[in-house]
């Protein structure tokens, strides 16, 4: 690692954190019906802003994302408001945490005049809690650098600018109060409840998208066991556990397992190498 991007990684508080991931961050049991997928995920950060100066961040915001290895997307960028965004960011809302986003936050997206795309490198499992932290530190100083909307692409979850600040110091503070384990749960968690959506109500399932984000298989809860707000309930609770004792021994004690059954392709952002955990009735 260079000295530069080690230091950057300090200031983040997140080198610290980062070198236990490697060595700490839970593995998945793989059996006969679950082989292991050489797809790795990726983010695709979404940035509305009031004006064209959205394409050109300052340059020390350029420095993160490039210390990160993250690169700014200038093919699908453009310095005109794109006519999808408000119907996007409207289905896209986390309507789980309470004031998630704010009607001044819905202002934004209506009178958005530019939009720009950031993606993260493709993340090998034990690294992708460190990347989703780098990438709310994108998020963050995006914001500070005058971002009006913020969207997840990879999972579809968007919230609003408070929202997401919180989100980020909440993980800062993870990274420079925890050690081992504790941080990768608490980092995972912050990472997780930003860049995942749940739950989303299919014909027999509530389902989560983007546990992959941050090396964890999906969760999908039957609707007949209660209420959107219980699935997602469940789902925090099982995610929680995996993060924090590892997948194989929360699989093993829940009596729970994993199926490579999805809808998505290998090619979709949403889609989970690590797999699907169903709850039935």
């Amino acid at each position: 690692m260079n000295p530069t991007r080690r230091h950057v990684l300090m200031a983040a508080g997140f080198f610290a954190a980062s070198r236990a991931f490697a060595n700490e961050q839970p593995s998945i049991r793989q059996g006969a019906a679950m082989q292991p997928s050489t797809v790795k995920p990726r983010h695709v950060l979404c940035f509305l802003g009031k004006d064209e100066g959205l394409l050109h961040p300052p340059e020390a915001v350029v420095k993160t994302i490039a210390d990160f290895n993250f690169e700014i997307d200038r093919t699908y960028s453009q310095a005109k408001p794109d006519p999808h965004m408000e119907r996007s960011f409207g289905v896209c809302w986390d309507r789980v945490f309470p004031k998630a986003w704010s009607e001044a936050d819905e202002m934004a997206v209506f009178n958005h005049k530019a939009v720009l795309y950031v993606l993260s490198p493709p993340m090998e499992q034990q690294k992708t809690v460190a990347y989703s932290a780098a990438a709310l530190r994108i998020v963050e100083e995006m914001i500070e650098a005058g971002a009006t909307a913020v969207k997840g692409e990879s999972a579809g979850v968007a919230h609003g600018l408070a929202r997401w600040r919180q989100l980020a110091r909440e993980c800062k503070a993870a990274a420079t109060t925890n050690q081992g384990l504790a941080v990768t749960a608490a980092m995972s968690r912050s990472c997780r409840l930003a860049f995942a959506k749940r739950p989303l109500a299919g014909d027999t399932y509530n389902e989560s998208v983007g546990f992959h984000l941050v090396g964890l298989p999906d969760i999908y809860v039957a609707r007949s066991r209660g209420s959107d707000r219980n699935a997602a309930k469940l789902m925090d609770e099982i995610a929680d556990a995996m993060a924090g004792r590892g997948i194989e021994a929360t699989l093993r004690d829940r009596k729970l397992t994993l199926s490579r059954e999805q809808d998505y392709a290998e090619g979709d952002f949403k889609f989970n190498p690590y797999g699907i955990i169903r709850i039935g009735a």
